[in-house]
């Protein structure tokens, strides 16, 4: 076979987005809120929120269980976990609207402290897989118009890192909501080194 058909042969990623998936923008974020409530999707708006809260791996938040963030009848201010990557605790706070939904779904589904909070629909006593919430993910790309092979679950766990760090620059505060053990991690993670980069740019006239 001639090797010009290899030469002239288009590359795999023209035109696709390489890299980071980017977070979700706070108008976005309230968007898919507001669609997942009128929609009564009480699942999905308790995933939703607990996924933007936690800022955990797609491996971490689908394993959860309900005894991990509830202690009796109500939702905790703040829960710990051991990632499964790395080993090491996280904190992660739980805002009140993310407690409000995780109340209502887990009353509506009559879950239980050792039940699992998102529990699979064809599997019982099992979780929902990495993989059926990354199709969820795209769905609610879909719901506000968002492109879902632009971004990924990764992207709900960078959106409350990035506003996070927007807003008071601190970097090892970021650090530790992600659990990440290097500094260099979070600043790879988070891409600030061209976010501050085309943010001085944009404010420099020439």
């Amino acid at each position: 076979m001639p090797t010009s058909h290899f030469n002239h042969h288009t590359p795999w990623n023209k035109g696709k987005l390489i890299g980071q998936k980017p977070p979700l923008k706070l108008q976005e974020i309230w968007s898919i809120r507001v669609r997942l409530e009128i929609a009564h999707r009480h699942r999905d708006l308790a995933l939703f929120n607990l996924a933007i809260d936690s800022k955990l791996r797609s491996c971490d938040l689908v394993k959860l269980k309900v005894q991990d963030i509830a202690h009796g009848a109500g939702i905790l201010k703040r829960a710990l976990v051991i990632q499964q990557k790395t080993k090491r605790p996280v904190q992660f706070e739980i805002t009140p609207q993310t407690q409000q939904s995780l109340l209502c779904w887990i009353g509506k589904k009559h879950l239980s402290n050792h039940n699992y909070l998102f529990p699979s629909r064809s599997k019982p006593d099992a979780h929902i897989s990495t993989r059926q919430y990354a199709r969820v993910v795209k769905s609610w790309l879909s719901l506000i118009g968002l492109s879902p092979e632009d971004y990924g679950t990764h992207s709900l766990r960078r959106t409350k890192a990035t506003l996070i760090y927007k807003r008071t620059k601190n970097l090892r505060a970021v650090q530790l909501l992600l659990g990440h053990s290097k500094l260099e991690s979070t600043m790879r993670y988070l891409g600030i080194e061209v976010d501050d980069a085309l943010e001085i740019a944009e404010q420099t006239e020439v």
